[in-house]
């Protein structure tokens, strides 16, 4: 009897007048690779169910057990599994302070959306699942106003509060808001709050100036159509003649930054007296950049009429009320 080490195991060999060893080998190798190629498939399975779903390993193999391997059993099985445990941290954690968070702003052709998402800290803000959670809030927000944009002679203002935002629909799948928040608390295991957005839209020959501070960290290419910021700012412009948007970007950005900066509760008017630090009309305000002019004095020679704005802070008491 001969005995030959190899694929894991010993090889045992007859007596020559046996069968050959060719052969037996031969025979040896299929079995081992018979065996082989499920264990490899299965692995391939479970890395693309984690990569794909992000949940964790061990979770993602007791989902493929359960279903015999079929992926998408398993992928749908895990996805109602995070919502359970996510809605069950919600009510756990319901009632815990929730300052930290993130303004998220989004742009599309003649609209803008602005949303405010809190959780309990800066660390969890800067997650990029929360930063997540934010962008849906935002496209949610945008696809909910899709098609009342047409024909406007002027702009439109709409803000929506928790209990409005929490029942948008998202994506092909309907899936409710308030259930991508209950997946988000289930994956950090912090409170959160879907707090409020405003919508804005304008005709063809008005623009809107945005500006966030306080950015986090850029890195997630998924997020690159979003800013994110600590402060946020809309402001609804109307030039004198008609222009290209691209000629305001820089206005409408240097107007946002000094809603952000300045907080002033009206626009006023051009007629306005400039007053000091403690104006709160946006126009008779100090410029922030050049405190010798007021904001309108700086505004005035571009031809452009400052209509409207909105501003965000994050974590800020306020009551919201619907404007046009």
């Amino acid at each position: 009897m001969q005995r030959m080490a190899g694929l894991g195991r010993s090889l045992v060999f007859p007596p020559e007048g046996g069968v050959s060893v060719a052969k037996l080998l031969c025979f040896q190798l299929a079995r081992f690779l018979h065996t082989g190629l499920p264990v490899l498939a299965a692995k391939e399975r479970l890395v693309k169910l984690r990569k794909k779903t992000g949940y964790s390993f061990v979770n993602c193999k007791t989902a493929l057990e359960k279903f015999g391997g079929d992926l998408k059993e398993a992928e749908a099985w895990l996805h109602e599994q995070a919502q359970k445990e996510g809605w069950s941290k919600v009510s756990k954690l319901e009632g815990r302070k929730t300052k930290e968070g993130l303004i998220g702003l989004l742009k599309e052709g003649n609209s803008a959306v602005m949303v405010e998402v809190n959780c309990e800290t800066d660390f969890v803000a800067r997650n990029a699942k929360f930063q997540h959670l934010v962008q849906q809030v935002a496209v949610g927000t945008m696809q909910h106003h899709q098609g009342t944009t047409e024909q406007l002679s002027t702009y439109a203002k709409r803000f929506l509060k928790t209990s409005e935002l929490s029942q948008l629909r998202l994506g092909p799948d309907g899936s409710l808001l308030s259930d991508q928040l209950a997946l988000t608390i289930g994956k950090l295991g912090e409170n959160m709050i879907i707090k409020r957005a405003t919508w804005v839209s304008v005709p063809e020959n008005f623009f809107i100036g945005s500006y966030v501070h306080g950015a986090p960290p850029a890195g997630n290419p998924l997020l690159s159509n979003m800013m994110f910021g600590k402060y946020g700012a809309l402001v609804i412009c109307s030039p004198s003649e008609p222009c290209q948007k691209s000629d305001f970007a820089e206005l409408g950005w240097r107007l946002g930054q000094h809603v952000v900066g300045m907080a002033p509760l009206s626009v006023g008017s051009l007629e306005d007296e400039p007053g000091g630090d403690s104006e709160t009309k946006m126009l008779a305000q100090p410029y922030l950049l050049d405190p010798s002019v007021s904001l309108g004095q700086y505004v005035q020679p571009t031809g452009v009429s400052v209509l409207d704005f909105v501003r965000f802070e994050c974590g800020e008491d306020i009551e919201m009320t619907e404007a046009e």
